[in-house]
């Protein structure tokens, strides 16, 4: 009795729709990745661990899809499974949207947990089903072993190419230009419907093969219908925040700024007098001793939010000339169209990033600069570092006073080794804090001053006192016991992230 025959093999797809549908399916989890780590921004803000969660996670879903995947295609005529993976996947890509919005309403805290869930609920199913697309294309393209490697390498490379426009493409057109919301629910739709197309292309070829479960349809018009639903913490969307304006119940015209998951900062519309945050009436208090009442100063504010300072000082100082460097335009826009922002000859605003802002900066020409950056929940790394500071050194005037505003909580190794960046550069240094902060005992915000010139301590103490704020100067030896041993903190070593203790 003879053996059977063994089946035919595989007819390939076409050569362009092999490489269109790799590229597209790379692509879409290189999308997912970058525009999941601002989805779950809003609930556990940007810091290194959510980076390295969404990434950690996509790179592991990359990894078991393109593995089962490629198992899969070796069980399985890869014709009956690319289509119903490629809707599946899109229709999942868009429900990212409201399983992560839903999921972020319930967090109670931003907890390594709550990071780690959300990054998940982002990325791992949708880029699992995507990444097992490509070998299996592999497979189905493969019609002799003598042609192994030019089809591995042809596909392989293929899929690269999409993953890297992908990136270029979101991180700077798509993000720029759409909220989240759109690019996700876009690109899920886009991916759903090339799958039905593929479906449709396969079974006119293979009557046998290509049809795309019913279920899996409903499951893309329901993603995409969830995703009109979904709740948003979002008013605007800027490039690298979620934002939005609230208005004070207790004060007509007071406004708060919330970017993901701070309150930013807090204009009055009508009184720019009024300060409402107590680092903000610090650094105000550290400004009424640098000159004399009234007599204007030249001032570099690095991170803008609501330009509540700057506002401050040209109300309480007339003729100051401030430059405000913000990072993000969208925040900007917010300022001009919701907070009243005019901008002048004596109140200028600079997009930019504040390093590159230090570095352009005449030499000795500021009575101030403020550090008021935060990227999500810690000062951006890279204006930490003694080379930042030697920048801002290099800004100031000979009685220039440099001014940070810094967040941590116990054991405050964060302020402890930024106050040592900023002794290896300046002579003199103190710090602005509640006693239980100093104490080691709470945390919250903190006020740096450094200059090369002695600090009016007692001066800014009094100041402290006449503005309601139950808070301290500590300088010499009592700084240098709440300093100890900490490291100073270089480009080439700043652990921001690992240092600070976000979390009360």
């Amino acid at each position: 009795m003879s053996s059977p025959a063994p089946p035919p093999p595989s007819e390939p797809l076409p050569r362009w729709v092999a490489a269109a549908v790799t590229f597209l399916s790379s692509g879409a989890v290189l999308v997912l990745e970058i525009v999941g780590l601002r989805l779950i921004a809003p609930y556990v803000g940007v810091t290194l661990q959510t980076s390295t969660a969404v990434i950690g996670f996509a790179l592991a879903a990359i990894a078991i899809g393109a593995w089962t995947g490629g198992a899969t295609a070796d069980r399985t005529d890869p014709r009956r499974l690319l289509a119903p993976l490629m809707v599946a996947g899109g229709a999942l890509v868009a429900a990212v949207l409201p399983l992560v919005r839903f999921t972020g309403a319930l967090l109670t805290g931003a907890d390594a947990g709550g990071v780690l869930l959300l990054a998940a609920v982002a990325v791992v199913v949708p880029a699992a089903l995507l990444s097992a697309v490509p070998p299996m294309v592999v497979k189905l393209q493969l019609a002799s072993l003598a042609e192994t490697g030019s089809v591995v390498g042809r596909l392989s490379g293929i899929g690269t190419l999409g993953a890297i426009a992908a990136t270029f493409a979101t991180g700077f057109l798509l993000i720029a230009v759409l909220p989240s919301s759109v690019i996700l629910v876009g690109t899920g739709a886009v991916t759903a419907a090339v799958g039905v197309a593929l479906g449709v292309l396969i079974h006119r070829r293979t009557p046998a093969a290509g049809r795309v479960p019913p279920a899996l349809l409903v499951l893309a018009v329901a993603g995409l219908g969830l995703a009109a639903v979904a709740p948003t913490p979002c008013e605007e969307e800027t490039a690298y925040h979620c934002a939005r304006v609230v208005a004070d119940p207790e004060r007509d015209t007071g406004r708060a700024l919330l970017l993901d998951t701070l309150r930013h900062s807090y204009v009055d519309l009508a009184d720019p007098t009024h300060l409402e945050f107590e680092y903000v009436r610090a650094i105000a208090a550290v400004t009424d001793v640098l000159a004399p009442a009234g007599e204007p100063l030249s001032a570099l504010h690095i991170g803008g939010g609501g330009l509540t300072l700057p506002r401050y000082l040209a109300h309480a100082r007339p003729g100051t000339e401030s430059l405000v460097v913000e990072v993000d335009p969208g925040v900007v826009d917010i300022d001009r169209e919701q907070l009243a922002l005019e901008t002048s000859e004596q109140l200028r605003v600079r997009v930019a990033d504040g390093r590159v802002a230090l570095a352009e900066e005449a030499p000795g020409q500021r009575d101030l600069v403020v550090g008021d950056a935060f990227g999500g929940l810690s000062v951006p790394w890279q204006l930490t570092t003694r080379e930042a500071v030697e920048l801002v050194d290099r800004a100031l005037a000979d009685d220039g006073v440099y001014a940070l505003n810094l967040i941590d909580h116990p054991p405050l190794q964060f302020v402890r080794a930024e106050l040592a960046t900023l002794r290896s550069v300046f002579p003199h240094v103190a710090l602005l804090a509640r006693i239980p902060v100093l104490a080691g005992e709470d945390g919250g915000n903190l006020v740096a001053v450094a200059s090369r010139s002695p600090i009016p301590t007692e001066e800014i103490a009094a100041r402290l006192t006449d503005r309601d704020l139950v808070w301290q100067v500590a300088h010499g030896s009592e700084l240098d016991r709440f300093v100890g041993d900490a490291e100073v903190l270089t480009d080439d070593f700043a652990p921001v992230d690992q240092l600070l203790t976000p979390y009360g």
